[in-house]
């Protein structure tokens, strides 16, 4: 599987129990409906943003990071675009960490063949 990193941006003038629920539907959405593995969610809060987002210039920013096939991340994109109250969002694979995960696996496995070779 391979590991994606998704950033959402929500309305700020909704309540923090409704963005919230949002962070989570994201979550069960991802797990239910993609059979996504979620691994991390990163709610960073309201900050400032870059440029005013139609009329707000600060915004609800919330990373989160899982694993998928791929296959079904056009759901995704679709969920967040029937919703209002997301301003923006963004999906990327991270190859970066994907490598990095392998890279450890392979450290491990040859750590284990030397303690075999050892006994």
């Amino acid at each position: 599987m391979r590991i994606y990193e998704t950033m959402f941006v929500v309305k700020p003038d909704i309540s923090e129990e409704e963005r919230e629920n949002l962070a989570n539907g994201v979550v069960e959405f991802l797990q239910e409906k993609v059979g996504a593995q979620v691994d991390k969610v990163d709610r960073l809060g309201i900050k400032k943003t870059a440029y005013p987002l139609e009329k707000y210039n600060e915004a609800d920013y919330t990373v989160v990071y899982f694993r998928c096939t791929g296959e079904k991340l056009t759901e995704l994109e679709t969920y967040f675009k029937v919703r209002p109250e997301f301003l923006r969002w963004q999906t990327f694979r991270r190859e970066d960490l994907e490598k990095k995960e392998k890279k450890q696996g392979k450290k491990e496995e040859v750590s284990e063949n030397t303690e075999k070779v050892e006994e």
